[in-house]
């Protein structure tokens, strides 16, 4: 398995490979039945292709050639995380709104820049696996991978928003912290509803974070 940067000529094989696998099994996205597998999103293969952007993104290949897993990573600088909700509220899709919200919402609680004293961080924003490649550790790798270049790159934190077990589990192992976590039971509407009826064992959220001084 060889672990390199995703280069624009595989943009489009990244898109059908999170069409695959992360954007149905998800648990946010599996919580509202934000599409099924295969199918595409608009607004999230707009994110994910923001993201690619980067040049920071990492994928795993076979020795097939085969894109094994990915992981997507951006810059987040200081003003962004507000900008992005503000444009949330343009998004005709009501399942993706309730999604980022929360994401946005749960990011906004703390003022990274002013707590961690930086002007930018190295946002891990999407980790993926293809499914007949899971369990051969490619996660782990792709998270070492991601570390590596950000210290290339002169990025003094990693930050990370963890929406399920298996994620928040692969992240530790990796040395990142907890600086937030959200309870999905307890995001409730007005009716004391949740919001994002995510399934068992996944049961909450985590901002996670790695300092790389």
């Amino acid at each position: 398995m060889e672990y390199q940067v995703i280069p624009v000529k595989r943009f489009d094989e990244v898109i059908e490979h999170l069409r695959q696998n992360f954007f149905a099994d998800e648990p946010l996205n599996k919580a509202v039945n934000l599409c099924k597998r295969g199918e595409g999103h608009k607004y999230l293969e707009e994110h994910s292709l923001k993201t690619l952007e980067a040049n920071l993104s990492v994928m795993a290949v076979s020795d097939e050639n085969e894109i094994a897993g990915v992981v997507l990573n951006g810059i987040l600088r200081p003003g962004d995380l507000e900008t992005a909700k503000k444009k949330l509220q343009t998004k005709d899709d009501e399942k993706y709104r309730k999604i980022f919200q929360l994401l946005y919402d749960h990011n906004l609680q703390t003022n990274i820049f002013e707590y961690f004293q930086i002007d930018k961080a190295f946002d891990m924003s999407i980790l993926s696996v293809d499914e007949k490649f899971r369990g051969k550790g490619i996660a782990k790798h792709l998270v070492e991978s991601s570390e590596s270049l950000a210290r290339e790159h002169g990025f003094k934190l990693l930050k990370a928003d963890a929406t399920g077990v298996f994620s928040q589990k692969i992240f530790k192992s990796a040395g990142f912290e907890v600086l937030h976590e959200q309870y999905y039971n307890k995001y409730v509407d007005n009716d004391n509803e949740a919001i994002l009826p995510v399934e068992s064992p996944h049961i909450k959220l985590q901002l996670l974070y790695k300092r790389l001084d």
